[in-house]
């Protein structure tokens, strides 16, 4: 990488407003480099704003504008809109298409007569008025300006902002520094790519300039992807890196003698699936080589992963070894003790509990089995002689926690699991370290569950439905995004939830759950509501894994547009567990359109494979899983994470690479190997 040229200061870059500089340079952006790797969310087509007519549509559009007349008007207690009625800039003379901002009063400090606008928005047309409710807009004209041929006329580039920054500024910053660099100001990562291929004359700088001021649509649209794939080629080439350290590290085989699996399979009171056969299958062996096993074992709600999971423990406790499991809450860890308890106990086996509030009963490390939370972390006594460490809803915990549980034992076996499912180009990138066993598998396929998305308005009717389940002997959920109402975020809250819900109810008995409560409290609460004490049970998310009470039919969520399809589906999954058809309503605004369309295919499928790439295509790998999940920030390009053949080309292209050149050695992969071992330089050298 030339860093003679990308280092540069943007105050020395010829040309550049030297006002542009300083106020890119208070946000964090201060040299060549931050601009290029500032990349546009999105691109306005602004060569095509020579219509002479304003449409009503159901898209948005962009018009270029003259400002005609503004103002504010307000309506009682206060509040009011500002109004700015604007014609097209050379288009038809006498048309008028007004702006509105509802309760932005200072506004008409920034948008006065004469002022020439870039506005992006829907056009409505409501009783013969044209107009744009909050639309996006821009300045192009003032005393200060650059020449709008960077800003207009264009396909144009269009950025995140933060704090001071303005389009304009990296805008002209973007164009300055793409016209001050050579062609070439910057190595490949990726292999040459085919002539004749669909990369083809494509390189790393070739992209980044197309990326910010594109020649046309196709050509932009192949600069992304070509992107996107140098981006997954290099979280490919960490990956294989961790997986050839794993694997050269070396473990223990462990066979065992199967007298606990048959004895355990002989007291189970139901059969494994045959995904749950072949899971363990896979799982077991892995066990049994010497290399260490490092498998993630995922599943839809209510696949059955436990019982797998308890399997390969055995196996381990066969071997001579110990097992342990570490879940992410104490609701979840207490509930895997009582279920190990329950079903490994029998076989003679002894089972410590170990959380922060916990008493041990003895010596963890002389127990077979140990089911705790973080703070398996921090006993130090413990592993010494750990087999095999699962992981349950792993996601919950960061990278550097999981490290941290399995460098306690000499390369143990490694299973990890999650009942969220996972795409498939997931698990081709976030996991590409990982062998992947998928249980596609329901043991509870009869059981229904019921979803309806409706108006919160309906509160009263839902009421009187779950009284009548309640009175057939039925219990019920009621959850809200938050624990206490807050001034800077509008959503429902538990505790006042629970009040009214109190009342709603009465004199049915209603429980309070939320993370703020002790540990001891928590336990109450969930023991009362498994005992059938609690008729309902009014909760925040913290019961959204763990919880198993089948006589649990009905869950209502209050605004379930602050959720992701994925958080909603595992939630739901803590109804329809036991034998009676279930309910799960889904209340969000009475207008709110938008999450109405986004949370239908709850109401059309419970198929959590189908609903996570769902999840993944509107919201990106970063929201799904979480940074602390991928131990990476999140990818520039990450909605592109739902075209299967890019991740696998970009996964065949890291493992070629690997082949041909073990030690990376080409200039570019040589900088990029030497960042590896310090990740936010490796991610620097990606953005």
């Amino acid at each position: 990488m030339p860093a003679t040229d990308l280092t540069l200061a943007l105050a020395a870059v010829p040309g550049l407003p030297a006002k542009v500089a300083r106020t890119l340079a208070k946000e964090g952006i201060s040299t060549m480099a931050d601009v290029v790797w500032h990349l546009p969310s999105r691109h306005e087509d602004r060569r095509r704003m020579e219509a002479l007519a304003f449409q009503a549509a159901l898209t948005p559009s962009c018009h270029h504008v003259i400002v005609t007349k503004s103002a504010n008007k307000f309506f009682g207690r206060g509040k009011g809109t500002f109004e700015a009625v604007v014609q097209q800039a050379g288009g038809l003379l006498g048309q008028q298409l007004t702006l509105r901002w509802w309760n932005m009063p200072w506004l008409s400090k920034s948008l006065a007569e004469g002022m020439e606008l870039i506005v992006y928005g829907v056009i409505k047309d409501f009783k013969g008025c044209l107009s744009i409710v909050h639309p996006e807009y821009e300045i192009i004209k003032g005393e200060d300006d650059e020449s709008a041929t960077i800003h207009t006329g264009r396909i144009t580039p269009i950025y995140r902002l933060r704090g001071g920054m303005t389009q304009k500024a990296l805008r002209v910053a973007a164009w300055h520094v793409l016209q001050h660099l050579p062609p070439d100001f910057i190595d490949d990562l990726l292999p040459k790519p085919s002539e004749q291929g669909e990369f083809a004359g494509m390189t790393r700088a070739k992209a980044l300039r197309e990326v910010h001021f594109a020649s046309s649509n196709e050509v932009l649209a192949v600069a992304r992807r070509y992107l996107a794939l140098e981006e997954f080629y290099g979280y490919q080439l960490r990956v294989a890196q961790r997986r050839r350290r794993m694997l050269d590290a070396g473990g223990r085989a462990q066979k065992g003698t199967g007298e606990l699996l048959r004895d355990f399979f002989a007291e189970l009171p139901f059969q494994l699936t045959e995904a749950q056969k072949r899971c363990l299958d896979e799982i077991h062996r892995d066990m049994a080589s010497t290399a260490p096993m490092n498998r993630l074992l995922h599943g839809d709600v209510g696949s059955g992963k436990t019982v797998v999971a308890f399997a390969a423990m055995l196996r381990a406790i066969e071997s001579g070894a110990q097992a342990v499991l570490m879940a992410p809450t104490q609701i979840l860890a207490e509930q895997h003790a009582r279920t190990a308890a329950k079903w490994l106990e029998p076989l003679g086996l002894s089972v410590t509990l170990l959380t922060s509030q916990s008493r041990q009963s003895g010596p963890s490390s002389q127990s077979d089995i140990v089911i705790g939370t973080h703070a398996l972390l921090f006993n130090d006594e413990l592993l010494s002689n750990a087999g095999l460490i699962v992981i349950d809803e792993q996601h919950k915990f960061g990278v550097a926690q999981r490290a941290k549980l399995i460098r306690k034992s000499a390369t143990p076996d490694v299973l990890v699991m999650t009942a969220t499912p996972i795409p498939r180009t997931l698990t081709l990138t976030v996991y590409g370290d990982l062998d992947v066993s998928t249980i596609d598998q329901r043991p509870r396929d009869g059981v229904k569950i019921i979803t309806k998305v409706r108006a919160r308005t309906k509160q009263a009717e839902a009421a009187k439905f779950l009284r009548d389940q309640i009175e057939e002997g039925r219990q019920g959920y009621i959850v809200y995004p938050l624990i206490e109402e807050s001034e800077k975020v509008d959503a429902g809250a538990a505790v006042k939830g629970h009040a009214e819900w109190s009342k709603l109810l009465a004199p049915l008995e209603v429980g309070l759950l939320h993370g703020k409560l002790s540990p001891e409290e928590k336990e109450h609460v969930m023991k009362r509501f498994r005992d059938g004490k609690l008729d309902a049970l009014v909760s925040t998310t913290v019961i959204e894994v763990g919880i198993d009470v089948p006589n649990a039919t009905v869950m209502f969520i209050h605004d379930a547009g602050r959720f992701g399809l994925a958080q909603l589906h595992q939630l739901r999954g803590r109804i329809g567990r036991g034998a009676h058809t279930s309910y799960c309503v889904l209340f969000i605004d009475d207008k709110d359109e938008e999450n109405k369309m986004r949370l239908a295919i709850m109401e059309e499928t419970s198929d959590g494979f189908q609903i996570a790439e769902e999840d993944l295509k509107r919201r990106g790998p970063g929201d799904v899983l979480g940074h602390a999940q991928s131990g990476e920030a999140p990818l520039l390009f990450g909605e592109l994470l739902a075209d299967t053949r890019l991740v696998r080309l970009a996964r065949q292209l890291a493992d070629k690479t690997l082949e041909d050149d073990p030690t990376l050695s080409r200039p570019a992969l040589a900088a990029f190997r030497d960042a590896i071992a310090t990740p936010e330089k490796a991610q620097a050298m990606m953005q």
